[in-house]
């Protein structure tokens, strides 16, 4: 039963609920303003809130001169933001060791300091999730009839799934999944991300923890509007170097970049798809950079002045950021199967939009397309990047492949046995 009668349920509930049944701390992770507090106040019995401004933030300062202080209160206790004040990690971690039992802490935290030596890893005590912004299920704007764990088990069935407006599928893109604002009109929404952005680099980027003096506000807004650029690609620092140095005229160095992405990073404000690995067994060399995403397609619309029109004006645009929704869903879904999304490059250019792997090495293949007319484009490239993968090594076969698309009408096998999915019908 929900505590607040407003909350509106989220994927990572299942997994936080689990942790705390026998782990003694959990750590809920992701950028600002995804929804850690709420989903984590729902299953909390007490919490501190360190960046509470009540009483002239009386509660840093509390957490600052005793931390032992913050973790007092009935289990699971919450303590939100806890980054805020470093300390709380090793006392949380101490807790933990002095208890004795599970379910004691949920952590939350926007952004992970640097850390300086001061900070214990935590192995074994605490254990951390990654949140991330709202996907088309949660937002209850895709139906969840075709599910991938179905596909997974063999028990999927063909269903038509209803016509999808291109418009809605732009506005899904620019809103993004920001759970406080999805109600809101597109201006409202639009002008939210621009915020966002704007409060990154006038507030949070100057309060970081480490004394670095290298941080230009002017510069990271220039790397942040290359990643967009650069949306859903293996772009690499060097492309990201010379994007900038084209776009502005502004040379930054290597070194910049790389110290500047560490940062969004930290921030989770980026999000690397990192390449698969067939195992161990096989001798098959593949590509290993990662694809980049913004956190949230809203974002990325920002920093590239997108509006649902512009995306319906601009197909080639509206497909990247397509696959950038898509993505951010599917990741979502791995992470609730307990597994993991990557996405396949080869030596020979073949590619695959997105890996799904499940934690027993199961995996499944998906190409995202906008239109149904690039289905049998997809799921031709699908059949022969996988007949090759199985010329090398039966063993490294994918489970099944997919095509993820924006525009279908409905969820079926086609007759070579490649999955149609639309994505706003799709679920874990």
């Amino acid at each position: 039963m929900k505590k607040h009668d407003d909350y509106m349920p989220r994927l990572i509930d299942a997994q936080l609920k689990d942790r705390l049944e026998w782990k003694g701390a959990v750590c809920v992770e992701g950028p600002k303003w995804c929804g850690k507090t709420w989903s984590c106040q729902e299953q909390a019995e007490s919490a501190f809130m360190v960046g509470s401004p009540a009483g002239n933030f009386s509660n840093r300062m509390l957490a600052m001169e005793n931390p032992v202080l913050a973790l007092e209160g009935e289990t699971p206790h919450l303590i939100d933001e806890w980054q805020e004040v470093p300390g709380l990690w090793d006392a949380v971690r101490m807790a933990v060791d002095s208890r004795g039992k599970p379910g004691q802490f949920i952590l939350t935290g926007s952004s992970t300091p640097r850390i300086k030596g001061i900070l214990h890893s935590g192995t074994g005590r605490i254990t951390k999730l990654r949140m991330r912004s709202m996907s088309l299920f949660e937002t209850g704007d895709s139906s969840g009839e075709a599910s991938v764990k179905d596909i997974f088990d063999g028990t999927f069935h063909d269903t038509m799934t209803g016509e999808v407006d291109i418009r809605e599928l732009a506005r899904f893109i620019v809103r993004g999944g920001w759970p406080g604002i999805l109600n809101a009109g597109i201006n409202a929404t639009m002008q939210n991300a621009q915020d966002y952005i704007t409060s990154f680099l006038e507030e949070d980027l100057p309060r970081l923890d480490d004394d670095r003096s290298f941080r230009d506000a002017r510069k990271m807004r220039f790397l942040l509007e290359s990643l967009a650029r650069n949306e859903s690609t293996t772009a690499s620092v060097s492309r990201l170097k010379a994007d900038i140095s084209l776009a502005t005229g502004v040379d930054i160095s290597l070194e910049t970049v790389n110290e500047y992405l560490e940062i969004l990073r930290r921030c989770f404000l980026i999000e690397d798809q990192p390449a698969f690995t067939f195992s161990a067994r096989s001798g098959k060399r593949l590509k290993q950079a990662p694809k980049r995403h913004l956190a949230d397609s809203s974002l990325t619309c920002a920093l590239l002045s997108l509006t649902p029109e512009k995306l319906i004006g601009d197909l080639n645009s509206f497909g990247f950021l397509f696959e950038a929704l898509a993505e951010h869903d599917l990741d979502i879904y791995a992470r609730s199967l307990g597994g993991s999304l990557h996405h396949y490059q080869d030596y020979a250019n073949r590619e695959i939009d997105a890996v799904l792997e499940l934690d027993d090495g199961r995996w499944g293949a998906f190409e995202v397309k906008l239109g149904a007319a690039q289905i049998d484009k997809a799921a031709e490239s699908l059949l022969k990047t996988d007949m090759k993968i199985r010329e090398d090594n039966a063993e490294n076969a994918p489970a099944f492949l997919a095509v993820v698309c924006g525009l279908s009408n409905a969820a079926y096998r086609r007759k070579d046995g490649v999955y149609v999915l639309p994505l706003t019908a799709l679920r874990p």
